[in-house]
């Protein structure tokens, strides 16, 4: 229930929501401490910060998700207590998360009615869903189920579902993460849309030129506190960067000439049906990537990336051995295990769960990914030394953050696990290393640490895939991009010639199946 207090009589132009000394502890921890921040009607804010950095307690108490320590939220100059997120809805304020909270095998109706708090009937609710998203430019089929669509879709129907609640107050975490350029640029014309009409936003995102295109205001948080509130639109990326993480970011480049060997890997003409009914078919992918070169693959999240890497990796057994080589040896029918003894390493998108078990200490999860392909185990007995001799060499080179020497994964922030996992594999001296989503997720400066580690190691001869939903990403480290759609590879052009448009047409399916099938109908011919 909304208690609601008047406090003063709001000017013209006092804030739509104040957040007045926001704190929030766990324990001795300050998540939030005694944070203040004013959103008007009319603008966009934009909420910046590191991994850690407080942004999440912030939104989520003022969505009612999390209750506070201490402060107070005033909303049109009257105190507000929310005890839940109906509390936020009722008074006017709406999110859209970072991760969709969507059903697949119900409909595009069915996953918004479960939303709404409304009493209307299903079918006035239904009429209305299709207005709305017709109105705003974000075209939905009330009807289709939602593993039918595309990731692009699926954002839409939370956009949309968020503006069904008629919100004064929209916060949206990490809104273009999966979204093409173009579906990108839709959006923000929505979002520019819905300032005109007076409503507030709060935009939380890693990307700052997008900030800086967006927002009007931005503060900016560092250890849960507030550093600062300026206008983004006067500050470089390059500032806005320095204020969220209090250092310069180091430039990522090339340390010198890399000079690209023969293929070290190469999948030939493959096609994989998923174990998923709802996952996607590969279909006659066909790639290399040499020594001393980075490929990039690039794509929305839910087009193969996901069942690429399992065929890789040997989570997935190839139909052929010679589906896919590494060094010359046919490996599609070898487990993981043997292709790390073949000197390939992997890095999976999920970081707790499939790259790390969480509760387990990192010189366990240490063992897990390298006892295959090191000296951590003799005569069947781990040698616990050695472990710990990873962790600390990991720890020291790549600057992972921890709280004591060998502590659970769990316990690691985002961006510092991440910096773990990858710092495990590059560690090892790949031949060949496949990563997905690196930097996903993570702050400035560990994206850094991250991207110039994978410079290096090509460097030094390696074959690096990067699997990435981010442009910029494969932009700075890749020496070639191509793009999935639908289960089907494009022909790989160089960076420097693979334009935001060229790889968001292939990114949206505009070509790149037809590519697809030229390029499979040449390596046959």
């Amino acid at each position: 229930m909304v208690n609601a207090v008047p406090v003063s009589e709001p000017s013209a132009r006092a804030p739509l929501l104040q957040a007045i000394a926001m704190t929030k502890r766990y324990g001795t921890f300050a998540a939030n401490d005694s944070i203040d921040l004013d959103l008007y009607a009319g603008e966009i804010h934009a909420l910046l910060g590191e991994n850690g950095a407080g942004k999440s307690t912030l939104v989520k108490t003022m969505y009612g998700l999390i209750q506070p320590t201490s402060g107070e939220l005033r909303w049109m100059g009257e105190k507000l207590e929310l005890t839940g997120p109906s509390d936020a809805r009722s008074q006017g304020i709406a999110m859209v998360f970072q991760h969709f909270s969507l059903f697949d095998n119900l409909t595009v109706a069915e996953n918004v009615a479960l939303g709404l708090d409304g009493v209307e009937s299903f079918a006035a609710m239904s009429a209305r869903l299709a207005q709305v998203s017709r109105d705003y430019g974000l075209p939905l089929d009330p009807n289709r189920e939602v593993w039918r669509l595309s990731v692009g879709e699926r954002q839409r129907i939370e956009i949309v579902r968020a503006l069904m609640q008629n919100p004064k107050l929209l916060i949206l975490d990490e809104p273009t993460a999966v979204l093409t350029p173009q579906e990108a640029d839709q959006l923000f014309t929505v979002l520019f849309r819905l300032k005109s009409e007076g409503r507030a936003l709060l935009y939380i995102s890693h990307k700052l030129d997008e900030v800086k295109r967006l927002c009007d205001t931005a503060t900016i948080l560092r250890g849960g506190k507030k550093i600062s509130t300026c206008d983004p639109r006067k500050e470089t990326a390059a500032s806005l960067a320095r204020m969220m993480v209090g250092a310069e970011i180091g430039e990522v480049k090339a340390t010198g000439a890399r000079a690209t060997t023969i293929p070290r890997l190469l999948i030939q003409d493959l096609s994989l049906t998923p174990d998923d009914p709802h996952g996607v078919h590969l279909k006659n992918i066909s790639i290399e990537v040499k020594g001393g070169e980075i490929l990039g693959i690039a794509g929305v999240a839910g087009n193969g990336q996901d069942e690429l890497f399992a065929a890789l990796s040997g989570e997935r057994l190839a139909p052929r051995e010679g589906n896919i080589v590494i060094d010359s040896n046919a490996a599609g029918g070898l487990s993981v295990t043997a292709r790390r003894k073949l000197g390939a390493a992997f890095v999976p998108e999920e970081r707790l769960g499939h790259g790390t078990a969480p509760r387990m200490k990192l010189s366990e999860n240490a063992l897990l990914t390298g006892h295959a392909a090191s000296h951590m185990v003799k005569h069947g007995f781990v040698d616990k030394p050695k472990t710990l001799e990873t962790v600390d060499k990991t720890t020291k080179t790549f600057d992972v953050r921890k709280a004591k020497r060998d502590p659970e994964a769990v316990s690691l922030s985002g961006g510092n696990l991440q910096k773990f996992i990858v710092g495990r594999e590059i560690l090892r001296e790949p031949g060949v290393l496949v990563v997905s989503q690196p930097t996903w997720g993570v702050d400035a400066g560990a994206a850094a640490v991250i991207r110039q580690a994978l410079l290096d190691l090509s460097s030094r001869g390696s074959a690096v895939l990067v699997i990435s939903q981010d442009l910029d990403e494969l932009a700075e480290i890749a020496d070639r991009i191509a793009v999935m759609f639908h289960g089907h590879l494009s022909p790989p052009v160089a960076a420097h010639e693979a334009t935001r448009e060229k790889l968001g047409l292939l990114m949206g399916g505009a070509s790149a199946e037809a590519d697809a099938r030229e390029a499979s109908h040449a390596i046959g011919a």
